[in-house]
């Protein structure tokens, strides 16, 4: 079975195209004890998540995403960008745009391109969801989080909430050292909080200017990301319903391994989420070989 490794801005993954595998071979590759395995850094190849791409009704594909500790995400941003490039360059899909099927719906993927190769896609992310049954949490289901204190570690500390189709939490913090320390010490108990039924990904993000936003991510599943195209996107739409950002004009989304666009449409109307997709290289998997951690 083959698979090719990608990243976007250092976010890492294995795209396996099923699409026209065996029943069993798919089941196989998507096991939470193979994605374990594939996506140790020692062990196996190495990533923070597969990406299998499969048949969709409804699109030109379907993508899934499964964590590096087998679960499985109902989005992922960067990643599907890089399923769109692996579409467009080898997969048979050689249009200017892609319909893809995610777990936050159908999501249209414009590709720019150059001697036949995609070298950037621009997402139409959707609209954001800022209501607690939405995201979800806990608390009235209706009402939105905006700077609501959470208590963490024995201090409090104000999160905005925002749903990309997988559940973000914001904190606003004064300097990128003070998010890279956060995210390092209490990303995983913001993960783990209570209030958060199926956990929950932690940004903490400091505004340099209204048109321009570091960013240091703890992804649900993964830890410290070196980037996060949904978490960028929540980040944005944060920015803008706390009066930190503008709707309708691009934003620089700095992470630890580059930078994402992002522009808020008017009245949150949508999300644009523009950035890179790489191909690292291709490999074959022998799922019976895969050897697992020892404990």
């Amino acid at each position: 079975m083959r698979f090719a490794k990608y990243h976007g801005l250092g976010n890492d993954f294995l795209v396996v195209d099923l699409r026209s595998a065996s029943a069993a071979d798919a089941t196989a590759v998507q096991a939470p004890e193979a994605v374990i395995a594939l996506c140790d850094r020692q062990f196996g190849v190495g990533g923070d998540g597969v990406l299998a791409v499969l048949p969709s009704a409804s699109a030109d594909a379907r993508m899934r995403v499964l964590n590096s500790d087998g679960s499985e995400a109902e989005m992922c941003g960067n990643g599907l960008r890089c399923v769109v490039k692996e579409l467009h360059d080898r997969g048979g899909l050689r249009t200017p745009e892609l319909a893809i099927e995610t777990g936050a719906g159908r999501l249209t993927c414009a590709i720019d391109a150059t001697g036949g190769l995609a070298h950037s896609v621009t997402v139409a992310m959707g609209k954001p969801r800022l209501l607690r049954g939405e995201i979800p949490m806990s608390g009235p289901p209706a009402e939105r989080c905006i700077e609501q204190p959470l208590e963490i570690a024995g201090a409090s500390r104000p999160i905005t909430c925002v749903s990309m189709g997988n559940p973000h939490a914001i904190a606003f913090v004064g300097s990128r050292d003070e998010a890279y320390r956060l995210a390092t010490t209490v990303g995983t108990l913001v993960e783990h909080h209570a209030w958060f039924p199926r956990r929950t990904n932690a940004e903490f993000a400091c505004v340099k200017s209204r048109d321009e936003i570091d960013l240091i991510v703890w992804e649900r599943g993964c830890g410290i990301t070196l980037a996060c195209g949904t978490g960028a996107c929540a980040t944005a739409v944060a920015a803008v319903v706390t009066g930190r950002a503008d709707e309708g004009r691009p934003i620089r989304v700095n992470l630890l391994g580059g930078s994402l666009e992002i522009t808020v449409q008017p009245g949150l109307s949508g999300v644009a989420m523009k950035g890179p997709a790489i191909h690292v290289f291709d490999g074959e998997l022998d799922l019976s070989a895969l050897q697992p951690r020892p404990r």
